[in-house]
């Protein structure tokens, strides 16, 4: 039996959950916030682009509003909201977020339902071959689009003002206070980058796996087991952990006696991770 098919598969999903995980260290790290409610910002994104396909508006205007719609919910919940739990114990932050998780579930079960849909772009239809296996455009994007960010990220966290004040935020808060650090703007600004980070994740999942609420809101599961596996500090070891977990999950799919529990691997990674990397992890956050 093969598994070069199954690992190549895996490298789409991988490339999203990789992109997920690096969009909730970029937020842990300027903010100490442990963003639950990314999945649903970028689950109700997705629902608006399929939305105005389904309207027959061009794909990029869709793109563009799934995009914008993730990111002002959380601009929205980052300026008005986070702020109020701000000095707050750091679980009592990351519960808060579960607030908006839940709104937007709500809310995307009224207007939309549970029935699962999938989003459809015409790179799901081109392909390239790789060791005889079909690559198609989409995956080649997620893995692109995956790498760029991280990149992107990390110029931005070593070379601008705004990475200088964000990586101070994450050594100490009050410290960065006092030295003149605009903490409301920095923190503002990692919460656009998280809804950014959502927006095109929920997309790529909608299209790659299924557009449901319920179901994209969990998929933050696998994002946080990568976060723990890079130790909520470092973006490439986030990355690396976000694409190994999804190839973990689609190598599982031809053992005939697991491959109907495979959706469970990510989840079962998460708890590895907090039993490996329990301290590094518990350091991490009490540092916030």
């Amino acid at each position: 039996m093969s598994f070069l098919p199954f690992v190549i598969s895996g490298l789409g999903i991988g490339a999203v959950y990789a992109l997920s995980g690096v969009g909730l260290v970029v937020l842990f790290r300027a903010t100490g916030v442990l963003n639950f409610a990314f999945g649903a910002f970028g689950a109700i994104g997705a629902h608006c682009a399929w939305q105005l396909l389904d309207w027959k508006m061009p794909l990029a205007v869709a793109v563009l509003a799934a995009v914008a719609v993730s990111t002002a919910i959380s601009f929205l919940y980052g300026r008005v909201f986070a702020p109020l739990l701000s000095h707050r114990d750091i679980v009592v932050r990351a519960v808060g977020t579960l607030a908006p998780a839940l709104i937007l579930i709500a809310i995307m079960g009224v207007i939309w339902g549970e029935l699962p849909r999938r989003l459809q772009f015409p790179t799901d239809q081109m392909f390239v071959s790789l060791f005889a296996v079909r690559l198609t455009f989409t995956r080649i994007i997620a893995i692109i689009l995956a790498v760029v960010m991280v990149v992107a990220i990390t110029l931005l966290l070593t070379r601008t003002r705004l990475g200088l004040d964000m990586r101070a935020l994450a050594n100490d808060r009050d410290l960065s206070a006092i030295l003149g650090v605009r903490i409301l703007y920095t923190e503002t600004a990692a919460w656009i980058m998280t809804g950014i980070f959502s927006g095109f994740a929920g997309l790529l999942l909608a299209d790659l796996v299924r557009l449901q609420g319920t179901f994209l809101t969990l998929l933050v599961i696998p994002a946080i087991a990568a976060a723990i596996l890079g130790q909520l500090q470092s973006l490439w070891q986030t990355a690396v952990a976000g694409i190994l977990i999804g190839i973990a999950e689609a190598v599982l799919t031809p053992i005939a006696w697991i491959s109907p529990y495979r959706a469970a691997a990510p989840f079962i990674i998460a708890l590895v991770a907090v039993s490996i990397l329990g301290g590094t992890a518990k350091a991490a956050l009490k540092d916030r």
